[in-house]
């Protein structure tokens, strides 16, 4: 079989050519697609062994690779081929590779996943090299694969076809390469820490935890409705009530059924912790502890650049009051206040436009997010919300309308929210049945009280601080990604007919 017969009744079709490239393989060896290949290393593993190597030198050391092809050159003479580890190039001649072997050359496209055993060596130019002395198809591609220096420039088929995005975009290899070790690294953190790691249910019948719209399913044997995850934080909590462990973390997939932006994804990850007989000052401490590990072990510094920003992750961070910080913004003093109609009124009077029947605190976080939230480029963590949107916090002592309560902030976004949590089961019921009554006030009809979650409450939870952390938002920081599905292998889009 030589490369002038194969190809003189090709297709000019590209696809064409390569189902007709893949008949004639089954013709000639039968198994394209054969189950047994073994390697003896990888690319990298090879670059580090003979990195040493003199140009224009080869050894007699027979090593076997495979990977898929990125580039051919003089008739498949020089092939580039990568595997997950980086690329080698391949050199075919007459003078080092036998005839049978060099017969496969005519059949191989760009994308073909090849295996090949020879000899090693390094070209004059310091090209470190295999001399081919077996190539072995071991997948044929049906689809040409995507110019390797442009890459798939429309942003959506990226996202849909995150498949032909790694193959052709180191950066975003790359990224999803540290997305693996940022997660790895907040485990191994959490665990050094004293943390157990738990699994709590994605499934269930009664949802709760955070404020979100909530997606919901059947289970048929039970005849039930369930809801998938939007937090875990009320099973976690079980946990310090049952006594298995003092200091509880889940890294977690939850699920809210709300918008999709560059920062917001249906479905995300979160970090999620709690921490018995320690308060919100020590989780403060704990997330400036993790966050400058993991820029550590991505960049190997505490200072790395996120779009035209320098970002420090090195602690202690700023902390800052929500009431003073948004008296610093505009001036006005919620604390002076003592009334809803107050801070209505002063709000109204500076400008912003609030809702006839926002209280004192929800007047507060909305002036907040309007004038504060921006300015927060580098790492700051803002305490001290107000009672009325946090019902899981504790008061801060000698002001009730404020609760133990943090946000850590970078670049204008939440990453992290940790309460001193709530643990007093009176107050805590009173406040959940509050919550209940609101949402059902907003048409939230299927929020449930969660009796079983204040039944464990009324078991008696230790005091204890507690934290979650949007992981995917923290990985756009550390990997400088602009968008949230670039974080996200998969991220959720819309189908093809829309």
């Amino acid at each position: 079989m030589t490369e002038k017969t194969e190809t003189a009744t090709l297709s000019s079709d590209a696809t064409e050519v390569r189902a007709q490239k893949l008949k004639l393989l089954r013709e000639q060896i039968g198994d394209v697609y054969p189950a047994h290949f073994h390697r003896t290393m990888t690319n990298a593993e090879l670059a580090e062994k003979y990195k040493d190597l003199d140009p224009d030198v080869e050894t007699q050391d027979v090593v076997t690779v495979a990977g898929r092809v990125y580039s051919s050159r003089n008739s498949g003479m020089f092939m580039d081929i990568h595997d997950a580890s980086g690329k080698i190039q391949i050199f075919s001649h007459k003078d080092v590779t036998p005839e049978e072997a060099r017969s496969m050359l005519g059949m191989i496209d760009i994308g073909d996943i090849i295996g090949v055993t020879g000899t090693v060596r390094r070209t004059k130019r310091g090209e470190l090299s295999i001399n081919a002395r077996e190539i072995t198809m071991l997948t044929k591609t049906l689809l040409p694969m995507p110019e390797k220096w442009h890459g798939v420039s429309d942003v959506e088929i990226r996202y849909r076809k995150r498949h032909l995005d790694i193959m052709t975009n180191d950066e975003s290899k790359l990224r999803f390469q540290q997305r693996s070790k940022i997660v790895s690294g907040i485990r191994r953190f959490m665990e050094n820490d004293g943390f157990m790691e738990i699994e709590t249910p994605m499934l269930h019948s009664v949802y709760g935890g955070a404020t979100a719209e909530p997606f919901k399913t059947h289970h048929n044997t039970l005849k039930l409705d369930m809801y998938l995850r939007i937090a875990p934080e009320l099973y976690l909590k079980r946990t310090l009530v049952s006594g298995l462990t003092d200091k509880v973390f889940e890294i977690n997939r939850n699920f809210r059924n709300e918008g999709v932006s560059t920062r917001h994804n249906p479905e995300f990850t979160m970090m999620e912790c709690y921490w018995a007989y320690a308060d919100y000052e020590d989780i403060m401490d704990l997330v400036e502890r993790l966050f400058e590990s993991l820029a550590l072990s991505i960049h190997g510094t505490t200072e790395f650049p996120f779009g035209d920003e320098t970002i420090s992750f090195k602690g202690p961070f700023k902390r800052v009051p929500m009431p003073d910080a948004v008296k610093d913004a505009t001036g006005i003093d919620f604390l002076a206040m003592t009334t809803d109609e107050e801070a209505r009124a002063a709000a109204k009077a500076a400008g912003f436009a609030v809702e006839k029947d926002w209280t004192w605190g929800e007047c507060l976080a909305f002036i907040f997010e309007e004038k504060v939230e921006a300015t927060l480029i580098q790492p700051s963590h803002v305490t001290h919300f107000p009672k009325d949107i946090s019902p899981f916090a504790k008061e801060v002592p000698g002001e009730p309308r404020l609760v133990e309560r943090f946000e850590t902030y970078c670049n204008a976004w939440e990453l992290g929210n940790a309460f001193s949590e709530l643990n007093d089961p009176e107050e805590q019921r009173r406040r959940m049945v509050e919550q209940l009554e609101q949402a059902h006030a907003r048409g939230e009809k299927e929020k449930q009280l969660d009796d079983e979650f204040l039944d464990a409450i009324d078991q008696g939870m230790p005091p204890a601080g507690g934290l979650g952390i949007g992981v995917d938002r923290l990985i756009m920081l550390l990997t400088n990604a602009p968008s949230i599905r670039d974080v996200i292998l998969f991220p959720a889009r819309r189908s093809k007919a829309d």
